[in-house]
């Protein structure tokens, strides 16, 4: 592959932090955080080391599923700021080197959209066919997304006499795919944020997009035919801006979603299969989950990418798990049901389900930084943010940043309209970033060590993977291999120490291993002796060329 191909993929070695404007920091103090507010803390996001920041949805809404209804593709909610000030962070974020790339959904709009409130009041409204209807509720599709608020994937209108299909809330009319002139549209969304300066689009809830998108094999109609057309048009707008998709789907489903051998849909794929056997992991304090992942998951294109992640903006989800397994997992992180939610996932952040234990918070950063692919983390996992278990649902992770100590955590200077951790271990008094700047062991420093080491090592992002027999049954050691260089990785899960001895291909055994990052100082190591971990430590170290 060429340089300049190699730079058209900048996202293979790139660090995406996910930012909620709405929670991130408040300029006005109305409680509520804002583009000035982030752009305020761009220096910050620069120092941390990101490279990409995904920015959940920030256009106008009547905000009833957390942004994700949309009333306009092309604005931003006021309470967040003005067209200007998300331009003006763009600049600002452009300065510092780093990306954004913004949320597109576009599998459904929120019902006080204009196109759903002409459809529902006019048969003969341009926008009727911009949604799905029917004149008696039909029986598929299955599966409700959200069984605790809903009971069915259909819901009757009464203006306008029918039925609308809905996947996710009955506030939120799924849009009909396969009407051309709907395509159209979300091109014109899509080439509008490109041409303003986003580098990409996480797409959300990406099968549901193509489940209208045209299945008749009858008529050559593909649904994936839809999502490479959707590729290619970005691409022609803009050469290096990506697709991410959330595909949460059984490995050989997932392939799917990445398109022929030349991978032509999405450019990456959130990596939840993964995800989840970490976590199976990390309770049986046993790698074989991580490497039984990695084995099942597809071989994907060089121009390709899985998004690796230990925690996202909703509930930990757990449903790749057997019953078993995930009673398992319920069982160690999340012993108390009404953290739990939809009986598939976790609705809790890391360190309140790890109770705060710095080692094992370590550990799971330092998996998600070196394990094939590239990692997202979420606003908050540098300082240990916590979670607010008093809001319902999935949304109890979703809460305000904490900059310092006090009332309003620094997140503003009037009262906080949004969720923010209450007293205790994870409150701003305990966990915030001014105090972290100033001690040279908080996780924050940690974590800004962590980016960088990661970022010098291009082989974790580009390079081929090979799990490695470690001899230890809770030390998981892996290697990546890219242009004649190589990076050993090795995690105990373990509480006790162990001595690793693995077996290194192509390495002169008496050759030094320099040590690029750890969990404290080892002694130098050399290829062909046993390396040192102490329980829940890990090590990155450099192969001999």
């Amino acid at each position: 592959m060429s340089d300049k191909a190699a730079y058209d993929l900048w996202w293979k070695n790139a660090v995406i932090y996910c930012v909620d404007v709405e929670l991130f920091a408040d300029s006005d103090g109305d409680g509520v955080g804002d583009f000035p507010g982030l752009t305020g803390k761009v220096d910050y996001l620069a120092g941390l080391g990101v490279t990409c920041v995904w920015l959940m949805p920030f256009y106008p809404t009547p905000n009833k599923d957390n942004g994700y209804d949309i009333s306009d593709f092309y604005g931003v909610d006021p309470r967040l700021g003005t067209l200007g000030d998300l331009v003006e962070f763009l600049r600002a974020a452009r300065e510092r080197g780093i990306r954004v790339i913004a949320d597109l959904v576009v599998n459904h709009t929120s019902d006080e959209h204009p196109w759903f409130r002409s459809a529902r009041a006019d048969e003969g409204s341009p926008w009727r066919d911009f949604y799905v209807w029917a004149d008696e509720e039909p029986e598929g599709p299955q599966g409700v997304v959200f069984p605790d608020a809903e009971d069915s994937n259909w819901d009757y209108d009464e203006v306008a006499g029918k039925w609308y299909l809905h996947r996710f809330y009955s506030h939120m009319p799924d849009l009909n795919i396969a009407n051309p002139r709907v395509r159209d549209e979300i091109s014109k969304v899509v080439g509008y944020w490109l041409e303003l300066g986003l580098s990409g689009f996480r797409v959300d809830a990406a099968p549901f997009v193509i489940e209208q998108a045209g299945t008749d094999p009858a008529r050559g109609e593909d649904p994936h035919g839809y999502l490479r057309d959707l590729r290619a048009f970005t691409n022609r707008r803009r050469g290096d801006a990506i697709l991410l998709a959330e595909a949460n789907l059984p490995p050989e489903e997932q392939r799917r979603f990445f398109g022929d051998e030349g991978g032509d849909e999405m450019h990456m794929l959130f990596n939840f299969i993964l995800n989840q056997h970490v976590f199976l992991a990390l309770v049986r304090q046993d790698p074989a989950p991580i490497v039984t992942a990695m084995r099942e998951l597809p071989e994907v294109p060089e121009a390709n990418q899985w998004a690796n992640f230990i925690k996202n903006h909703d509930e930990l989800t757990l449903d790749k798990l057997t019953e078993a397994e995930r009673e398992e997992v319920f069982a160690a992180l999340a012993p108390d049901p009404d953290m739990r939610s939809f009986g598939r996932g976790i609705r809790r952040r890391v360190p309140p389900m790890l109770d705060g234990d710095r080692g094992r918070v370590e550990l799971l950063y330092s998996l998600l930084l070196t394990l094939p692919g590239t990692p997202v983390l979420l606003y908050g996992e540098e300082i240990g943010l916590g979670d607010d278990q008093r809001v319902e649902g999935r949304a109890a992770v979703r809460v305000a940043m904490q900059w310092t100590a006090g009332p309003g955590a620094g997140f503003t200077e009037g009262d906080p309209a949004v969720p923010l951790v209450g007293d205790g271990p994870f409150g701003p008094d305990q966990v915030n970033v001014a105090d972290q700047r100033r001690d040279p062991g908080s996780l924050l420093n940690w974590m800004e060590r962590a980016i960088r080491a990661r970022k010098e090592l291009p082989e974790l992002g580009w390079g081929t993977c090979q799990v490695l027999d470690s001899g230890q049954p809770s030390a998981l050691a892996h290697r990546c291999d890219w242009r004649g260089r190589g990076v050993l990785a090795l995690h105990n899960l373990g509480p006790e120490a162990v001595q690793v001895a693995v077996e290194l291909d192509h390495v002169d055994p008496t050759r030094p291993l320099a040590e690029l990052f750890a969990d404290r100082r080892y002694d130098p190591a050399r290829a062909g002796q046993p390396l040192a971990l102490e329980g829940f430590g890990y090590r990155w170290l450099r192969l001999p060329g």
